[in-house]
């Protein structure tokens, strides 16, 4: 077991394989933190998006994390501005011990955080789909979503 885990993400929207590394990181963590990464104009509302997963996963911290920044893994500079901000919302005394995620970036997120990489599924067998086939075709994915998140894309995003 680690003490503290964090898993960073968009989560635009939040579907099941997100839960499942929820819960897969609860497995192997003490205390799990989720970082929902949000900026203006998404399809999906970040203060929802946060709501959302914390009413699914009420055993862990979840945390709105508003930004401006933009991703390019070669930028020194726009490194040290998302480990600042990153650090700045850490809700807990230590950690993170552990980065969770299945995406690429986690092991030099995980080192500049001075923590380890802990990749959860990265060919994403268990729960094969993605935020972004979500985004792009939501009614052919609703089963890959919790029911809250369904009935708001269902009333919200979906035409008719």
């Amino acid at each position: 077991m680690h003490a503290t885990g964090l898993i960073v993400g968009r989560f635009d929207p939040p579907h099941l394989g997100h839960s499942y590394m929820i819960d897969w990181a609860r497995e192997r963590c003490d205390d799990v933190v989720v970082f929902v990464n949000t900026r203006d104009g998404e399809t999906f509302p970040g203060d929802l998006r946060a709501h959302w997963l914390q009413t699914l996963h009420p055993e862990v911290s979840v945390v709105r994390v508003a930004h401006d920044l933009h991703n390019d893994w070669n930028d020194e500079e726009l490194w040290a501005k998302w480990i600042a901000l990153f650090r700045s919302r850490w809700p807990l005394a230590v950690g993170p011990h552990v980065v969770v995620s299945s995406d690429f970036y986690i092991s030099e997120l995980a080192r500049r955080l001075g923590a380890e990489p802990l990749v959860c599924d990265p060919e994403r067998v268990n729960v094969p789909i993605s935020a972004t086939a979500i985004r792009n075709d939501p009614a052919t994915h609703l089963s890959r979503v919790a029911p809250v998140v369904r009935e708001w894309i269902e009333a919200n995003y979906l035409p008719g």
